[in-house]
């Protein structure tokens, strides 16, 4: 049995599969990963950028820099891999996406229940007051001011030496402890907690079935690995699902 047989049996006898991603699902639609070598930014460390620390001291570079990254963003569209998923649940199959993307691909795609670990890029919040807020665009002017106190305005996302959203992280351990099949797709491993989902998962006997170019510290606990960009294997994935 080839890889590609191996995991569509995996799916369809699956009671509760849950998918996990990571920034390497995005990367097929244009979106460099966050410690991406290449590029305009890879001269600043992320820690400056993405850092409560770095937004106190510079919060022009920091927007700048989010505006970029929603710019990018907004031009990209969901790869297959993406559209799979959404394909999955939508006949059923998968109960939840959990994750560490702040792209909002997901949703787009069509997936409704998506746990998003670290927030999501297309949400502000005001430093100082209740406010949040969508935004589809943006903004014109960096940094932007609330509306409501006239404090500055944050993305919505988790940053260096933040919690994630204890509701979101709650929903989705409990999520990944009901799966017995979870797909881990793009992800390094490497960011934690939320690296800890899969480890979890396996604890309570899910199968893990690792989707990633690479080896990583995942790789030891998966039943099954599959060596290829998300993308190409979920095009041919679904066909073989005929879904």
């Amino acid at each position: 049995m080839d890889v590609l047989e191996a995991v569509a049996e995996k799916i369809k006898e699956s009671r509760y599969l849950v998918a996990f991603t990571g920034a390497g699902i995005s990367k097929e639609s244009g979106i460099p990963t966050f410690r991406g070598k290449d590029g305009l930014w890879a001269k600043y460390d992320p820690e400056e950028l993405a850092s409560w620390r770095g937004f106190l001291k510079n919060p022009k570079l920091v927007w700048e820099w989010y505006t970029w990254r929603m710019d990018l963003i907004g031009k990209a569209k969901p790869n297959p891999a993406h559209l799979g998923l959404a394909k999955l649940e939508k006949v059923g199959i998968l109960k939840a996406v959990i994750t560490q993307n702040v792209d909002g691909l997901h949703r787009r795609a069509g997936n409704k229940k998506v746990l998003e670990l670290h927030g999501n890029i297309w949400r502000v919040k005001c430093v100082s007051c209740d406010f949040k807020d969508k935004v589809k665009e943006p903004p014109k002017e960096v940094p932007p001011k609330c509306p409501k106190c006239g404090s500055l305005l944050r993305p919505d996302v988790v940053w260096f030496g933040e919690p994630l959203p204890r509701d979101v992280w709650t929903e989705a351990v409990m999520e990944a402890m009901k799966s017995d099949v979870l797909l881990v797709i793009g992800t390094s491993g490497l960011v934690a907690p939320a690296s800890m989902v899969p480890t979890m998962a396996h604890q309570r006997g899910s199968s893990i079935v690792e989707i990633n170019p690479e080896d990583t510290p995942i790789s030891s606990m998966a039943e099954i690995k599959v060596r290829s960009p998300a993308g190409s294997f979920f095009k041919e994935l679904i066909e073989r699902l005929r879904i």
